[in-house]
């Protein structure tokens, strides 16, 4: 168990195992396991820490980490005051985001990718594109260096936690736009128009399914996802490339995007932001960035 006070957030990871993990949400605590046998270790674990940390526990969330994305389910509550409502507010690095355990599978901030959300206020871009952009937390960290920012995203429920981010965030709507469409029928729009921007997330799903039945697998469409974004990169531009599919790691992302390079005639550069200090190797969302020149 760890713990990152001291870095101005109350939002991290506290303890990993094989099939499971615990997280830390202000004073609420989510439990993801894979099986009984993870469930009751992590749970253990976790008492063992808070009494000799101290730590005042609030609420307990627990979920089961399925195989098939349609068997997902909210996180369950087994330990608090059930009246207490589902949503709170979280602090990284002097960002608000908001949680909320009743919203669905995820609760709205993805943790392991802190180390990306830091190096997009140091790049501090002018224009960032966020694609599948969830509750848009890679927005409100452009927008708060002050850039302007374009999210797309299927769900124009997440879109709209998005925006309460930008609220809590105190972050004003002018230079911000919130698009509910699927990404790929967003591309073409924007380069009709002529729209470049110095910053792209691409962030997909492993799988998703669009109002209109198409489909998206991470394996077999990545690429084409590439080649939609570079049609609207600028010449300086930063692509994040980022995946949750365990099938693919950093390695693998890099030699796609350098396939998609060579074929575009562009060229580019890459590396990779550390992993935040309590995921071990392994864990957490695959990444790389590529810088375009």
């Amino acid at each position: 168990m760890s713990g990152l006070e001291a870095e101005g957030t109350d939002a991290y990871r506290l303890s990993t195992i094989t099939d499971g993990w615990v997280e830390r949400f202000g004073h609420d605590v989510l439990i993801s396991f894979k099986n009984q046998a993870a469930r009751e270790r992590l749970t253990t674990e976790y008492f063992l820490w808070a009494e000799a940390m101290g730590f005042n526990t609030q609420r307990m969330f627990e979920r089961l980490l399925p195989k098939r994305n349609e068997e997902r389910k909210a996180p369950k509550l087994i330990l608090g005051d059930s009246n207490t409502g589902s949503r709170s507010v979280v602090m990284e690095r002097g960002l608000r985001f908001e949680i909320d355990f009743s919203g669905g599978y995820s609760v709205g901030l993805f943790i392991d990718q802190r180390e990306n959300r830091s190096f997009i206020r140091t790049c501090a871009p002018k224009r960032m594109l966020n694609c599948f952009a969830y509750t848009c937390s890679f927005s409100v960290a452009a927008a708060i260096a002050g850039g302007n920012t374009v999210s797309v995203d299927l769900s124009q429920k997440s879109l709209e936690r998005g925006r309460a981010n930008f609220v809590l965030n105190n972050l004003p709507a002018t230079g911000h736009h919130f698009i509910a469409d699927d990404v790929f029928e967003v591309f073409p729009r924007l380069s009709r128009k002529g729209e470049k921007f110095d910053l792209i997330v691409l962030d997909p799903p492993t799988f998703s399914r669009s109002h209109r039945g198409k489909t998206f697998q991470i394996e077999s469409d990545f690429e084409g996802l590439v080649m939609a974004a570079l049609e609207v990169a600028d010449r300086d531009c930063r692509i994040l490339l980022s995946t949750n599919c365990a099938a693919l790691d950093g390695r693998a992302l890099e030699v796609m995007a350098r396939y998609c390079l060579k074929t575009s005639r562009r060229a580019g550069s890459f590396h990779a932001e550390p992993r935040p200090v309590e995921f071990p190797p392994n864990s957490g969302a695959s990444t790389t960035w590529l810088t375009l020149r």
